[in-house]
């Protein structure tokens, strides 16, 4: 399939993006000293800034590659709450559908970062099963938005939006409206996911949600992704394996090996929420499973010569294809 229409054909596009949504916080300063009261540097603070996390970095990158993006999630009553819908409407992201919780706090991931290094991180959250109510308006949300998308991805954190009943629901409707509907997993969920069209985890996630051992080899992560088709019923798997590119495994037991397209690599944070993004925008627009996972793994290349997360373009993405088959 050609791999530039394929990318023109994204911004006729619309993905779902169902999980946990969260503030990533950045407070950036300089160390001068270390702290008469106790062994730890002091930071003096030179700004302070704020991004999408968790389904929302996902979200970005479906807008930024030109889609339109739905999220739904549960977030709190609360200012980082409101911090949250104004970032995700600066970048063209529909938040309509996101349901507000009264006794859980939005979460929210503050790094303190001085001299490039960060120096602690501080997470602010509630994990576990969210209240009925708030749960059932998860999917009533998830019932209205499916007839109008073209793809569903879901970006599960582990905080409670992604629910067994939530998880049933949605691939039973994506089923019922023939969209494609993809999974970053959770290790410790990784056997929920079963009847999707793709899970994309990384070889540790892979390895650690089948209790997997002594995998080292090509061989080894072929078999060890036919296991996880078994397991899951899904049809296909996608395992991004960093320097060694990614496996791609169709329930017919294809296997293709795809070679990294990264450059350098500066940063790898993020880099997963890219690929399941441009994955699943490739499969809604009808690509097949080996141009969807090559035009992922071009984007990802992109992404990981990036500092800090970071999206694609779908003008970065054409430049880079083009001047590769050149």
């Amino acid at each position: 399939m050609n791999l530039l229409k394929l990318i023109e054909a994204f911004k006729k596009q619309s993905v779902l993006v169902i999980g946990d949504t969260m503030v990533d916080k950045f407070i950036w300063g300089k160390v001068g000293r270390i702290s008469p009261e106790a062994p730890v540097p002091v930071v003096e603070i030179t700004k302070e800034t704020e991004t999408l996390g968790g389904a929302g970095n996902v979200a970005n990158n479906i807008t930024s590659l030109g889609a339109k993006a739905y999220v739904v999630s549960a977030i709190g009553e609360d200012n980082t709450g409101n911090s949250l819908i104004k970032l995700l409407s600066e970048k063209n992201i529909n938040s309509d559908y996101v349901v507000y919780d009264a006794h859980r706090p939005t979460i929210i991931k503050t790094r303190i970062i001085a001299a490039s290094q960060q120096v602690v991180r501080v997470d602010r959250e509630i994990k576990g099963s969210f209240a009925h109510s708030t749960e059932l308006k998860i999917i009533k949300n998830i019932e209205q938005l499916l007839p109008k998308v073209n793809g569903v991805i879901i970006s599960d954190y582990g905080k409670g939006v992604v629910s067994p009943k939530v998880l049933t629901k949605v691939i039973a409707l994506a089923k019922k409206y023939k969209i494609p509907v993809t999974v970053d997993p959770k290790i410790e969920n990784f056997k929920k996911y079963k009847k999707v069209t793709t899970i994309t985890p990384n070889t540790k996630e892979a390895i650690e949600g089948m209790s997997a051992r002594n995998i080292s080899t090509d061989a080894d992560i072929e078999n060890l992704g036919r296991k996880i088709l078994k397991t899951l019923n899904s049809e296909s798997v996608l395992i991004t394996r960093s320097e060694k590119g990614m496996t791609l495994i169709d329930r017919n037991g294809r296997v293709t090996n795809i070679p990294t397209r990264a450059k350098e690599v500066y940063d790898v944070t993020g880099a997963g929420d890219t690929v399941i993004s441009t994955m699943t925008l490739a499969l809604a627009a009808k690509a097949d499973l080996i141009s969807a996972a090559e035009v992922a793994n071009f984007a990802a290349g992109i992404v990981v010569g990036k500092i800090g997360t970071a999206t694609v373009t779908p003008e970065e993405l054409n430049k880079t294809i083009t001047e590769f088959y050149k």
